[in-house]
């Protein structure tokens, strides 16, 4: 099968989204399939085309960035002529371009399928809600147009204005997940580099320094974790610094970062590539996914903390609760409460081997082989249905 995967940014660039791509790319390329991307060139130093781990990439040059979105004037003229020599297309969304890349697939008679991982809600100000209300209209339009929708999760689907509309050509699939092995030599120079061992416990955080992923309220809680466990550490894993469009809220925060980090208890690591992450689950004691909205529908970095015996304490919106409410490994919080975080981890610091876990049948149910063969399954049938 010739798949065609679509999506405004792909690797280098690293969040959920891209991950998720990714993964799902190499996949299907195991698979057997002939597996293009189509994307972006963000950053003018990337190649305008590359082979990776036998996924074909193609990047379309970018003109111009509008906000967190790029105009790409020449990126119809690119999807036509790859739309017409693929048999299925793949869009990820939030991506302004879906609408164009799903008419495109109608016309020449090919299936297409949107993932949809989360809603795009910008900062408040004039200009944000106009490009909010450019993609909801242009993610509406690729709805309507494609054959099927992909979501994480039921729960996500069910509180989603926009998954709602389509609840006739939805299916669940969950995410594909995987991490290297961790070495047991890389856990412990982690474990010497980032003095784990002397401030117990760690907290892990692995997101990007963004208004919607709840910092603040991290940073709210470790007072009343403190009181109990004086020596306690936050790892912040995932880039921190120059994120697009959080300039204002870094500067908001760091100040009380600041003092935490002069008092030995949060230490920023960066953005850390699989192997590093597979030595950094390990140090922690608990993760936590206190996020504040929709943007957030899942937390894949929850699953892979799973993946290593940590326990987690996400917020209690859709979607981002169910790993710990299907698996049952750690509390769901109260979405924004720092009170309710700051309980919720202490409880899994207190009874670690309460919220133990299944974690080989975790590993299976997220395996990326696993996943691809799900979205097989629905592309010959949407294939089947065309003939």
């Amino acid at each position: 099968m010739k798949i065609l995967t679509v999506l405004t940014y792909y690797r280098p660039h690293t969040s959920g989204l891209t991950i998720y791509a990714e993964r799902l790319a190499r996949a299907f390329a195991k698979r057997g399939h002939q597996v293009t991307v189509m994307t972006t060139q963000y950053e003018p130093s990337l190649p305008r085309a590359e082979v990776m781990d036998d996924v074909k990439i193609i990047r379309v040059p970018v003109m111009a960035r509008i906000s967190k979105g790029v105009l790409a004037p020449t990126f119809g003229l690119v999807a036509t002529k790859l739309v017409a020599e693929h048999d299925v297309v793949q869009m990820h969304l939030p991506q302004f371009d879906a609408p164009g890349v799903a008419l495109r697939a109608r016309l020449f008679g090919k299936p297409a399928v949107l993932t949809y991982h989360c809603d795009l809600l910008l900062p408040p100000g004039a200009f944000n809600r106009l490009v909010n209300a450019v993609v909801s209209f242009q993610n509406n339009m690729a709805g309507l147009l494609s054959n099927h929708i992909v979501t994480y999760t039921q729960d996500y689907a069910d509180h989603s204005s926009y998954l709602s509309r389509y609840a006739s050509k939805l299916t669940p699939i969950l995410p594909p997940v995987e991490l290297p092995a961790p070495a047991s030599e890389a856990v412990s120079a982690f474990a010497r580099e980032h003095r784990t061992k002397e401030r117990r416990p760690v907290i892990g955080m692995a997101a990007r320094f963004a208004a919607e992923k709840g910092v603040e309220v991290l940073l709210d809680a470790l007072p009343t974790i403190l009181q109990k466990y004086p020596k306690a550490l936050v790892l912040f894993a995932g880039t921190y610094q120059n994120v697009m469009g959080e300039q204002a809220y870094y500067d908001r925060l760091m100040p009380r970062i600041r003092a935490y980090e002069a008092q030995g208890h949060w230490s920023f690591l960066g953005n850390l590539d699989p192997v590093e992450m597979a030595a950094y689950y390990p140090n922690l004691d608990v993760l936590t996914v206190p996020s504040l909205n929709s943007t957030e529908a899942f937390g894949l970095v929850q699953i892979e903390a799973m993946m290593n015996s940590v326990p987690c304490v996400p917020s209690a919106l859709p979607g981002v609760r169910q790993p710990v409410t299907m698996h049952g490994m750690g509390r769901v919080a109260k979405i924004g409460d720092a009170a309710s975080l700051a309980e919720s981890i202490l409880e899994v610091l207190d009874e670690p081997k309460k919220f133990r876990g299944d974690v080989e049948a975790i590993k299976k149910s997220y395996d990326p082989d696993s996943i691809a063969q799900e979205y097989e399954k629905l592309f010959e049938r949407l294939l089947r249905k065309g003939k």
